[in-house]
C-alpha cells in the first residue's frame, strides 16, 4: 500500500505540501506589513483594530440598514403570513451579511495577523509599553496589576500571573505559525506538532475574529488550560480594546458567565459550553440565557474533542418515578456463584486442552481451547498459554471451523457452558446451562422471555371476553416488562464481573466507582456508563447503587460544535481520523511543518512472546537510560499496568513518579519535573496533554527524552501522541514501543500474522523480534480497529441526528416564545396544524358531529363550514375556512381580554406611585390556570396588549417544557426496546427512526392542542384590582444532575444494536400552570355541563373524573 501511495505522490503531490504551497503568498503578504507596523507608534499600533472594525461595519452597513429597516416593517405588520416573508427575509439578509464579514476579514488578514506579531514582538522586547489610557484601561487597572495609570497615560507590563504563575512575555510568531493561523481563520484543523506553540497560533484568528463583536470562543479539554490559557494570552488582546473572559471563572447561570459570554474572546472547557446551551435552553425569561449566537469556535486537542468525546452526551437529569428500584442486588449472588463455575470450567478446559494438545491431538485439542476461550477470554492462563507457539492458530483455525455456515456448529461448543462471551463484540449470553443454573430455586420461566406473538395467539384461541382477554394481555405485558428487565440487569452483572477490570476501566474512589478514560488515563469525573451497566459495577464492587435519572435536556458534543457558524481545531494528532473530520463535521486537516527539523528517533516495534519478557526488557531498558542520564517517560495503558511497572522499579531501586487516574491531581507537579536528568516518569498514554516537557541542556547532550511505550493502543493516534512528547521544537530524543503476543490489541485484531513469524523463526521465550515490516503489520492491526470505530460513530451519529432534528424544532419554538418577536407566527401556525388535524381526520371519516365537537373543544367557535358544505368541499378549502374563523376570533379575543385587563393595569399604575415594577395578573381556562407576568409600564403604554404576548408566551413555554421532557422519557425508553428488533432480524436504527418520528409528531401535535386550547379558552378570571400583585423575583432551587454519560466502546454499541447516544442533566422546567380553585375531593359533589349539548348534571367528583378526562364534559361554578 505504502508502493501505491507513493506512486500517487509521485503524480499527484503530496497533500501537506499543497496546502502549504496555496498559503505561502498569504504569509508573504503579512511579512511585507511588518516594516511599516514597526514604524508605528505604540499608540498609533492600537488604531488599527478601531480602523479594522469600521473596514468591516462598512462591508456590512447596507445589509445592516436593510435588517433594521425590515425588523421596523415587522412591528408594523399585523398580517401573519406577511411577517413570516419578512422573517424570511431577514434571515437571508444576515446570511449575506455574514458572507460580506467573512470577504472583508480575508482582506485585513495579512494585517491584522501582522498586528498581532508586531504587539507580541514590542510586548517581548520591552518590559514597558506606553500609550494614551483609553477609558477601557483605567476600567481594567482596577483590576489587572500589569497596568497602571500615569496621568492620561497607561503603562502596560510585559509581566503578570497566568493561573497562578508569574510569566513574562517571550514569545514572537514563527513562519509557521503564521500558517497555522491562515490554516484556523480558514475554517480547518491544523495539525502541529508538540512544542510548536498552538496557543500563540490561536492568538492569530482569535484577534481576527474578534474584531467583528460576534464572539470568539476558545474550546480547551480542562479547566486548567481554559484558565491559563486566557490568562496567559489576554494582554495581547487587551491592548488592543478587546475583551476577554473565561467561563470556567464562574458560576453556571451567573452575570459573571453572561458577561464572560458577551465578551469579544471567551475561553472554556467543552463541557461548559454545551451545559451552559442546554441550560439557557431550560431558561424561563431572556434574561437568564448567557450564551449568544454560536459564530466561531477554535477547539484545541480537537481529536480528544470531536472524535473521542464526539459521542459522549452531555445530561441534564432530574429524578425518575420509583428510580430506585432495581433487582441487582437480589441478582447479584446468583451471578457471583455463575461467574465462579464458569471460572471452574474454563480452568478445567484449558488443563484439557493442554493435555491433548501435548499428545498431539489438534483436533480435540482445539474443541477444548475454544471452549475455554469462548467461557472467559480474559484468563490470565489462558492468554499465556495462546502466547506459546501454534497455539493462536490451532484455536483461529478451530473458530473459523465452528462458525462455519453462519455458526451452524458454534452450539456444540456452548453446550456446556453457562454464559458465552464474545470478547470483540463485548457480548455476554446465557446459555440454557445457564438459565437452568439460575432458575434451581425459582420458577423455570423466571429468566425467559416470553414469545409475545405465541402467547396472544394462545389468549385469542380461548374466546374469553372482552374484560378477561383485556386482563389477560395486559397480565402477559407485564410479564414480558418484568422479565425484560430482569435479564438486562443480569446480562449487565455478567458484563461486569466478566468483561470490566477494576483499575483498568475504573477505579474506587471515595465509595464511587469512577471511570477511567482508555485515551488519557484521567478520571472521567461525572460520567456514568450507560444503561444500567454503571449501576452493575456498583453492585458487584459493593458500593452505593445510585438510583436512575431520566433526561430533562441532551446534546452530544458532535452535535453541539456543529451548531458554530464556523469551527476550526488545533491538535497534534489528526491526520489519522482526517476522513472521519471531514465525513462528520467538513474539517479539513492540514498538516503545518514544524519550526525546526524532528531530530527525534522513532524505532521499530520490539514483539515479544508473553506479557512478562515484555516488562523485563522495559525494565532493563529504563534502568539503562537512567543511568545514561535520559529523563524516561513510560507510557501504559491502565493503572493497572502503571503500578505494576512501578512495583517492578521499585525493586530494582529506581526513583520514579507514577501518574495514573488516581493520582491525576498532581499532573501538572509529575510533568514538570519529567524531562530533568535520570527522572522516570509511569504515565499513561496521553497524560500531560496541552503540558509541554521542557529539557535541561545537560538532557539533551545526553540524548533527550526517552519514550517508552508498554502497549501498542488501538488508536495510532494516542501512540503518536506519546511520541511527541519528545523532539519538541528539535530537541533530540527517542521513542520505543514494546509489544507481546498477549497484549489487548494483538490479541483480538494481529497476532496471527506475527504468531506465524515467529513460529516459523522458531523463536524461544525471552528473544524478541524487531523488523518495519511487523511494525507495519501491528499498525495494519490498529487501522483495523479505528475502521470500525469510525463506522461505529457514523451509525450513532445517525440515531444521534434523529435526536437533534428534534431538538432543533422545540428549541427554535422555545427561543421565539422565550423572546416573543416571532412568537405570533409560530403559534399561527399551531393554529393551522391544529385546523388541519381536525379537519383531515374527521373528513376521512365524515364526521361532522366531532368535527363540530372538536372546534368548540380546541377553538371555542361554531363551526363555519355547514354540514353540505363539509362533505362537498376540498380538504384544502375546509381548512382555509376553519383556520381564516378561528384567527378572526383569536384576534377578536385577544382585543377584548387586552380591553378588559387595562381598567385594572391603568389603576394598578396610576394608583401605587410607581412602586411595581412587575406584575402578576391571573387567566384561567375554567380548569387549570396561569400566573402572567408582565411589565406595568409597558403593559399601561401599550394598553394591554403586552400582557397578551407575555401570556402567549408563557402558556407556550410551560406546555412545551413540560411536552419535551415527557417525550424525552419515551425517547429514552424507545432505545431500549430497539434493542429487541434485531432479535426479529430488524434494523433497529430504522425501528428508531421510524418509531421516533411517530412519537416526535404525536408530542407537537398534543402541543398544538393543548396551547391552542389555553390560548381561546384562557381569560381574566375576575376584574378585581386586588387579584394584581407585584410579581417577587424569587429565585426558584432547582434539584439537577449534570453529567456526561460514558457511552462504550465501539463494540459495545455494536451489540447494543448500535443504541442512540443518550445524556442528562438539570430539572429546571418550573411549572407554572397552577390551581386556580380550591382542590377537590373525590367525594365532593361537582356540577359538569356537556359543552355540545350544554346539559349539566351534579354527582361526585370521583364519578365525574371520566367525563371530565373524555373532554366533552367541564366543571362549572355555580
Amino acid at each position: 500500500m505504502s508502493f501505491v501511495n507513493s506512486i500517487l505522490k509521485a503524480f499527484v503531490g503530496d497533500k501537506s505540501q499543497k496546502d502549504v504551497k496555496a498559503i505561502q503568498p498569504i504569509i508573504n503578504k503579512i511579512k511585507s506589513f511588518e516594516g511599516a507596523l514597526a514604524a508605528l507608534s505604540n499608540d498609533d499600533l492600537r488604531n488599527k483594530t478601531t480602523y479594522f472594525k469600521d473596514q468591516l461595519k462598512k462591508a456590512r452597513a447596507e445589509k445592516d440598514a436593510k435588517i433594521e429597516a425590515l425588523k421596523q416593517e415587522v412591528e408594523k405588520t399585523d398580517d401573519i403570513d406577511a411577517r413570516e416573508d419578512l422573517y424570511a427575509s431577514i434571515d437571508a439578509i444576515e446570511k449575506e451579511a455574514y458572507d460580506l464579514s467573512e470577504k472583508t476579514l480575508l482582506e485585513i488578514l495579512p494585517e491584522a495577523f501582522a498586528v498581532v506579531k508586531e504587539t507580541a514582538r514590542r510586548f517581548k522586547e520591552n518590559t514597558h509599553i506606553t500609550v494614551t489610557a483609553t477609558s477601557r484601561d483605567r476600567e481594567l487597572s482596577a483590576s489587572k496589576p500589569y497596568i497602571v495609570i500615569e496621568g492620561d497615560n497607561s503603562v502596560w507590563a510585559n509581566t503578570w500571573n497566568a493561573a497562578g504563575k508569574e510569566i513574562t512575555w517571550d514569545m514572537i510568531h514563527y513562519d509557521v505559525q503564521l500558517i497555522g493561523g491562515v490554516v484556523l481563520h480558514q475554517g480547518k484543523i491544523a495539525e502541529m506538532q508538540t512544542g510548536e506553540g498552538k496557543t500563540l497560533v490561536a492568538t492569530l484568528p482569535i484577534y481576527l475574529n474578534a474584531l467583528t463583536g460576534n464572539g470568539v470562543h476558545l474550546v480547551t479539554v480542562n479547566d486548567y488550560l481554559a484558565k491559563r490559557d486566557s490568562s496567559w494570552k489576554a494582554p495581547l488582546f487587551e491592548f488592543h480594546g478587546l475583551t476577554v473572559d473565561c467561563i470556567d471563572n464562574h458560576q453556571p447561570n451567573s452575570e459573571g458567565r453572561k458577561k464572560a459570554y458577551e465578551a469579544d474572546i471567551t475561553y472554556g472547557t467543552n463541557n461548559e459550553f454545551g451545559f451552559d446551551y442546554l441550560r439557557d435552553n431550560m431558561a424561563h425569561s431572556p434574561a437568564e440565557l448567557v450564551q449568544r449566537k454560536h459564530n466561531y469556535a477554535i477547539v484545541d486537542e480537537v481529536d480528544s474533542v470531536l472524535v473521542d468525546d464526539a459521542r459522549t452526551p452531555l445530561i441534564i437529569s432530574g429524578p425518575v418515578p420509583q428510580g430506585d428500584r432495581h433487582e441487582f442486588n437480589e441478582l447479584k449472588p446468583k451471578v457471583e456463584n455463575l461467574y465462579s463455575l464458569q471460572r471452574q470450567l474454563a480452568n478445567g478446559f484449558l488443563t484439557e486442552a493442554k493435555r491433548l494438545l501435548k499428545e498431539g491431538n489438534t483436533k480435540d485439542g482445539g474443541f477444548q481451547l475454544l471452549r475455554a476461550h469462548r467461557a472467559l477470554p480474559k484468563n490470565k492462563a489462558l492468554i499465556k498459554f495462546l502466547s506459546e507457539e501454534g497455539m493462536k492458530q490451532i484455536l483461529q483455525k478451530t473458530e473459523n471451523q465452528y462458525m462455519a455456515d453462519n455458526n451452524r456448529e458454534m452450539p456444540k461448543v456452548d453446550e456446556a457452558l453457562y454464559f458465552v462471551i464474545e470478547e470483540k463484540n463485548n457480548q455476554v449470553e446465557l446459555t440454557d446451562n445457564g438459565i437452568k443454573f439460575l432458575s434451581k430455586d425459582t420458577d423455570e420461566t423466571f429468566f425467559i422471555l416470553p414469545d409475545i406473538g405465541t402467547e396472544i395467539a394462545a389468549i385469542e384461541k380461548q374466546k374469553l371476553s372482552k374484560e378477561e382477554e383485556a386482563e389477560a394481555k395486559e397480565k402477559l405485558f407485564q410479564d414480558f416488562g418484568v422479565k425484560s428487565e430482569r435479564i438486562h440487569t443480569l446480562t449487565q452483572l455478567l458484563k461486569a464481573y466478566t468483561l470490566f477490570e477494576k483499575d483498568t476501566e475504573y477505579v474506587i474512589m471515595d465509595n464511587k466507582i469512577l471511570i477511567v478514560d482508555e485515551q488519557t488515563g484521567r478520571i472521567m469525573d461525572g460520567r456514568r456508563y450507560s444503561d444500567g451497566l454503571h449501576q452493575a459495577i456498583e453492585a458487584k464492587e459493593n458500593v452505593k447503587i445510585e438510583a436512575a435519572t431520566q433526561t430533562f435536556a441532551t446534546i452530544t458534543l458532535q452535535n453541539y460544535f456543529r451548531m458554530y457558524s464556523k469551527l476550526s481545531g488545533m491538535t497534534g494528532t489528526a491526520v489519522t481520523e482526517a476522513g472521519e473530520f471531514w465525513e462528520i463535521y467538513k474539517l479539513d486537516v492540514v498538516e503545518i511543518p514544524t519550526n525546526r527539523g524532528i531530530a527525534r528517533k522513532d524505532k521499530e516495534d520490539l514483539i515479544y512472546r508473553t506479557v512478562r519478557e515484555k516488562f523485563n526488557a522495559v525494565i532493563e531498558d529504563v534502568v539503562e537510560l537512567s543511568q545514561a542520564g535520559r529523563p524516561v517517560l513510560i507510557g501504559t495503558t491502565s493503572v493497572e499496568i502503571s503500578e505494576l511497572l512501578s512495583r517492578m522499579l521499585k525493586m530494582r531501586g529506581v526513583n520514579h513518579n507514577v501518574l495514573n487516574a488516581k493520582l491525576h491531581k498532581q499532573e501538572a507537579q509529575i510533568v514538570a519535573e519529567a524531562g530533568k536528568p535520570g527522572v522516570v516518569t509511569i504515565a499513561t498514554n496521553m497524560a500531560g496533554r496541552g503540558t509541554d516537557i521542557k529539557l535541561t541542556e545537560e538532557v539533551k547532550a545526553a540524548g533527550g527524552l526517552a519514550i517508552i511505550g508498554t502497549e501498542r493502543h488501538d488508536s495510532r493516534r494516542v501512540d503518536r501522541q506519546l511520541r511527541g512528547r519528545a523532539g519538541r521544537q528539535g530537541d533530540p530524543g527517542s521513542s520505543q514501543f514494546y509489544v507481546s503476543l498477549e497484549d489487548n490489541l494483538m490479541r483480538l485484531f494481529g497476532s496471527e500474522r506475527v504468531a506465524k513469524v515467529m513460529d516459523r523463526m522458531g523463536l524461544k521465550d525471552g528473544e524478541v523480534i524487531q523488523h518495519s515490516m511487523m511494525t507495519k503489520s501491528i499498525e495494519r492491526a490498529q487501522k483495523k480497529v479505528e475502521e470500525n470505530n469510525f463506522g461505529v460513530r457514523k451509525r450513532l451519529l445517525e440515531y444521534d441526528d434523529v435526536m437533534n432534528a428534534q431538538r432543533e424544532v422545540v428549541y427554535k419554538r422555545r427561543k421565539h416564545a422565550l423572546h416573543g418577536e416571532r412568537l405570533k407566527v409560530d403559534l399561527a401556525n399551531m393554529m393551522y396544524d391544529v385546523c388541519e388535524l381536525i379537519v383531515e381526520q374527521n373528513k376521512a371519516a365524515g364526521d361532522y358531529k366531532n368535527f363540530e365537537f372538536e372546534l368548540i373543544r380546541y377553538f371555542a367557535i361554531s363551526s363555519p363550514v355547514a354540514e353540505s358544505d363539509f362533505a362537498r368541499l376540498t380538504e384544502r378549502e375546509v381548512i382555509g375556512k376553519v383556520y381564516k374563523a378561528a384567527l378572526q376570533h383569536y384576534t377578536d379575543k385577544s382585543e377584548r381580554s387586552a380591553k378588559e385587563a387595562y381598567p385594572v393595569i391603568k389603576n394598578v399604575y396610576e394608583n401605587n406611585n410607581g412602586q411595581f415594577e412587575r406584575i402578576v395578573v391571573p387567566f384561567t381556562d375554567g380548569i387549570k390556570s396561569l400566573n402572567v407576568y408582565t411589565d406595568l409600564q409597558k403593559a399601561y403604554e401599550t394598553e394591554g396588549k403586552s400582557l397578551i404576548g407575555d401570556f402567549e408566551k408563557n402558556i407556550t413555554l410551560a406546555i412545551v417544557d413540560e411536552a419535551w421532557k415527557k417525550h424525552l422519557r419515551k425517547m429514552d425508553e424507545l432505545k431500549q426496546s430497539v434493542q429487541l428488533a434485531v432479535h426479529e432480524q430488524k434494523d433497529p436504527l430504522l425501528i428508531y427512526k421510524f418509531e421516533a418520528f411517530n412519537l416526535f409528531k404525536n408530542m407537537l401535535d398534543n402541543v398544538n392542542k393543548e396551547v391552542i386550547s389555553f390560548l381561546f379558552k384562557g381569560d381574566l378570571p375576575s376584574q378585581n384590582p386586588n387579584n394584581i400583585q407585584e410579581a417577587e423575583e424569587v429565585q426558584v432551587q432547582e434539584e439537577y444532575t449534570i453529567s456526561k454519560e460514558e457511552v462504550l466502546n465501539s463494540e459495545e454499541i455494536a451489540e447494543k444494536n448500535y443504541q442512540a447516544s443518550q445524556a442528562q442533566q438539570q430539572q429546571p422546567v418550573t411549572e407554572t400552570i397552577v390551581r386556580d380553585a380550591p382542590k377537590i375531593n373525590r367525594n365532593d359533589n361537582v356540577t359538569i355541563k356537556h359543552v355540545m349539548t350544554g346539559k349539566s348534571e351534579t354527582m361526585k367528583f370521583k364519578k365525574a373524573e371520566s367525563l371530565l378526562a373524555s373532554g366533552e364534559w367541564v366543571i362549572v361554578n355555580e
